[in-house]
């Protein structure tokens, strides 16, 4: 058990570290990405494609939670 709380704790460590290492200096307080996606017309696809994504997932969570009502209903019912 332990050793498995260090590799976890190890590959936290290590994200967090690349992560902050990975940061590229602003360009006067510019994102080069995102003006680019902009100026493209871009960023609405991106806005889209994130909300599609987003929606997605909140649909699956809500049927999960449905099923798991039943499945505790059903629990129930049987004690």
């Amino acid at each position: 058990m332990m050793k498995r709380f260090k590799s976890i704790l190890l590959t936290c460590f290590v994200l967090l570290t690349a992560t902050a290492f990975s940061q590229a200096p602003f360009d006067e307080g510019k994102v080069q990405m995102a003006d680019g996606f902009y100026a493209e017309g871009k960023i609405y696809v991106v806005i889209g494609v994130v909300s599609i994504i987003f929606i997605g997932i909140a649909i699956y969570l809500f049927t999960i939670e449905r099923k798991i009502k039943k499945l505790e209903e059903a629990i129930k019912e049987k004690k």
